[in-house]
């Protein structure tokens, strides 16, 4: 006989109250339900009795005006049909009449409420962004050479050098490590080539006084350069020409000659080198007599030819009028260099272009250098240990900051305006008292 299985039957084999089962997740659950409200009870009854309120905040913005608690109609001001009394304006420009925000920061609108920033939990502003990716700067410069061992000079022992040695902040004296007395306080011809990032001309100025301490000075021959980097122009001397503008390297390099021929005539009187001339021409006589105009001449030619072909040009960019780049110019005797005749005086003389340092990259930002001195400065600027060009940019990025600088009592401050600026505190106004204790007190004014 065939088996009948009805829906009956099959409906009996479920049992319907499995629901009614416990099971460990509704008892952590019904645990859960009972501990935790009896936790926050307990919480908010021992911060009561500590007397601590800060619990009771809703953040900095209600903290700072606390002793308003009984005058919230001086700031907000309910208007009719309105659900909410928000803050105006003129309520905060009443205490806070302050210059206007400058146009970077509000992204191009014309109009933004103090409010619309000023308010608790406000998100992270947008930071200034850089106009460029590269730097203007023209010296050249290889920093990850400067960061390995090198040796000093041309015969002199290795050294490492370190990021100080080359930067210090305007209130701290350079070191003297690595500059050369000749140059430290020499008077030059030139301005200092610096450039101002977009905006910095108008910059916001900081509530608090500069120490000197804060940003870090343009980078000195005399005191970093000068005592590697030497500037010699001949071996009959064992001092280098100054760092100076090329007429003014030409002029010093004519009158030492001048002075040199006139306490050694018997050098007028010149050996041929035999090793010289290599073309296959007739050979010139074994001695020739020069005149001391055209041995300073000479001896001033090839002063020049190794300064602007190799010592300056080492790290500045050097251009010809007339020819463009330096490679461009022939190599001629200083006779043809001229159309009026012979004589240093008549070359043609290089260009430098402006060095272009940059001195503040983001001119609305408040950073302190020496709030930051306990840390080594590639812990930051990691980029310049493998930078090979100067127009690298060799800021950290804000991960960088956020190492240090975020929520969370094991950080350090991160709130906006700890690195922004926001408004120009050298256009502030005064603010006229109209409070007194005993009227906040009571709630009246």
């Amino acid at each position: 006989m065939a088996r009948t299985r009805t829906t009956k039957k099959l409906a009996q084999r479920i049992d319907l109250n499995y629901f009614k089962r416990s099971t460990s997740l509704k008892r952590a659950k019904f645990w859960l339900s009972l501990l935790l409200p009896l936790l926050a009870l307990s919480w908010i009854a021992w911060r009561g009795f500590s007397g601590d309120q800060r619990v009771y905040s809703s953040g900095p913005m209600s903290g700072t005006h606390a002793v308003l608690e009984k005058e919230c109609v001086a700031c907000h001001v309910q208007k009719s049909g309105a659900l909410s009394a928000k803050a105006s304006d003129n309520a905060c420009l009443e205490c806070h009449d302050g210059p206007t925000h400058h146009a970077v920061g509000i992204g191009g609108r014309k109009e933004l409420t103090c409010a619309e920033c000023h308010a608790e939990h406000k998100p992270e502003f947008a930071a200034l962004v850089a106009d460029s990716t590269r730097g203007p700067g023209t010296v050249k410069l290889n920093h990850a050479i400067h960061m390995q061992p090198i040796r000093r000079r041309p015969t002199g022992p290795t050294v490492q050098l370190g990021c100080a040695d080359c930067h210090r902040p305007p209130a701290v004296p350079p070191p003297a490590t690595y500059s050369d007395s000749n140059y430290v306080g020499a008077k030059v011809s030139y301005r200092e080539s610096v450039r101002l990032t977009a905006g910095v001309a108008n910059a916001l100025s900081p509530r608090r006084p500069r120490s000197g301490r804060e940003l870090l000075a343009p980078v000195k021959f005399a005191n970093a350069c000068a005592g590697c980097h030497l500037l010699t122009f001949d071996e009959r001397f064992d001092f280098g020409v100054p760092h100076d503008q090329p007429e003014v390297v030409r002029a010093f390099v004519v009158k030492k000659f001048q002075q040199y021929i006139a306490g050694h005539p018997n050098e007028l009187r010149e050996l041929r080198d035999p090793n010289r001339d290599l073309s296959g021409k007739p050979r010139s006589p074994e001695f020739r007599v020069l005149t001391p105009a055209q041995w300073i001449a000479e001896r001033s030619t090839d002063a020049q030819e190794l300064l602007w072909r190799k010592t300056c040009a080492q790290c500045h960019a050097l251009t010809y009028r007339y020819a463009g780049s330096l490679d461009q110019l022939p190599r001629l005797p200083p006779w043809l260099h001229s159309p009026n005749g012979h004589g240093p005086d008549h070359e043609p003389l290089p260009e430098i272009e402006p060095t272009l340092t940059t001195l503040r990259w983001m001119p609305h930002a408040k950073f302190d250098h020496d709030a930051h001195r306990t840390f080594s400065c590639v812990s930051c600027h990691e980029k310049a240990l493998k930078s090979r060009e100067s127009s690298d940019v060799l800021l950290p990025g804000i991960q960088t900051c956020k190492t240090c600088h975020a929520p969370g009592p094991e950080h350090a401050e991160s709130r906006c305006f700890e690195c922004h600026t926001y408004h120009d505190w050298s256009k502030g106004k005064e603010v006229t008292p109209r409070f007194s204790l005993p009227a906040l007190r009571t709630g009246s004014r």
